[in-house]
């Protein structure tokens, strides 16, 4: 696989991550929920300063802006990486798991630089609740109660302390569990809790197909070539 085709990939999904959250982010309050597909995807809007799926490393400013550089160094490192592995004839498998996850930690080190300094605050809302579509969500908005994009500098924060946007939300159950069960019993039970983007689904995607198929991605091309001499 080429360096510019893994780029490339790595574009297609920047381009589709940063277009999901800034329309979110335009257009929802802060915990705005938008059912979708019956109930099982929903649309959710939350911000995050931590990492993927909302860890954090520090509650402290501080903290946020160590987790944004060590984000810059880790992108930047992984452009060199990603560049190295395709040189030395990896499979197009590892390339694409490659690209993948580098993808995703640009996707949310643009949110920490940037959103900051472009957008106005996406504060809890009284406005914010569950919806059936999105035309009823819009109709009863305040339109002074979703961010805007503002000039560079006039925003909510200073470079990387940008938040990251979440929205991606699959409650695919969604109950009460029965009295009997050990621990759990009475309380409500969800499955797919955490509220994830693009950027965080494409870094899982990349490492869990790392670790599952590990033996069949890390291989050389060079090696399905080799010619053996005959005696």
């Amino acid at each position: 696989m080429k360096y510019r085709n893994a780029i490339f990939l790595i574009l297609l999904i920047i381009i589709a991550d940063q277009a999901l959250k800034i329309y979110i982010k335009t257009h929802f309050c802060n915990g705005d929920e938008v059912r979708i597909l019956g109930g099982w995807f929903r649309l959710h809007f939350i911000e995050n300063e931590g990492m993927a799926y909302g860890l954090k490393i520090s509650e402290s400013v501080i903290g946020k802006i160590l987790l944004s550089s060590f984000r810059l160094i880790a992108v930047g490192f992984g452009f060199y990486l990603l560049k190295r592995l395709i040189d030395k004839g990896y499979g197009k498998g590892v390339v694409i798991c490659g690209a993948l996850i580098l993808a995703g930690a640009l996707g949310n080190l643009l949110d920490s630089l940037f959103y900051g300094l472009i957008f106005t605050d996406s504060p809890a809302s009284c406005f914010s609740g569950n919806y059936d579509n999105f035309s009823t969500m819009l109709a009863g908005h305040n339109r002074e109660a979703v961010a805007h994009m503002c000039k560079p500098g006039m925003g909510y924060g200073k470079i990387l302390q940008g938040k990251v946007v979440d929205m991606l939300y699959f409650p695919v159950i969604d109950t009460k569990m029965p009295s009997w069960v050990p621990f759990l019993g009475n309380r409500n039970f969800v499955f797919f809790e955490p509220v994830f983007n693009i950027a965080d689904a494409a870094i899982s995607v990349g490492v869990i197909t790392l670790v599952l198929f590990q033996k069949r991605l890390l291989y050389k091309k060079e090696a399905e070539n080799t010619v053996i001499p005959q005696i």
